[in-house]
């Protein structure tokens, strides 16, 4: 009976951990996640299932935070609508970053949340979008270099 539980338990565990289908981002919600962070940086990584860089970048970023957990918190936001949020959730499986709090774009004109994401930002992916506590924010696109990732952590 215990052997069965614990089996059980076991085959449960790594639902566990997944973080599920992205989550709705509207215009609404943009404000909230541009609102700096306690500690830290928050880094919104924007990706898109078109997106040739965008897994690498994730993967970077998420090993970064893995190894910073107390100063990085890393949301992962993809441009494409959340309508698409079963190939979203296939994606990030396969990088193997389907732990990370996912988003999806929710509105119709997709244009508006990357203006208020970023006003400089021209829509190109992958994006890295990093808010600092002391309310200072910056923006990398393209793909992360070491270098580039050396500027995130605190």
């Amino acid at each position: 009976m215990i052997r069965r539980a614990l089996f059980a338990l076991s085959l449960a565990l790594p639902l566990a951990v997944h973080a599920g289908a992205p989550v709705a981002l509207s215009s609404e919600d943009v404000p909230a996640l541009l609102k700096p962070p306690a500690h830290g940086v928050r880094v919104l990584a924007l990706w898109g299932l078109d997106c040739a860089y965008c897994e690498a970048n994730l993967q970077a970023l998420q090993k970064l935070q893995r190894a910073h957990p107390r100063e990085i918190e890393l949301i992962a936001i993809a441009t494409d609508n959340v309508s698409e949020s079963a190939a979203l959730e296939r994606r990030l499986h396969a990088a193997g970053v389907d732990t990370l709090p996912a988003r999806a774009y929710a509105d119709a004109t997709p244009e508006r949340i990357n203006y208020l994401l970023d006003p400089n930002w021209g829509g190109e992916l992958p994006r890295t979008l990093i808010i600092r506590a002391n309310g200072t924010r910056s923006g990398i696109s393209g793909q992360l270099t070491p270098d580039k990732l050396i500027t995130i952590v605190p």
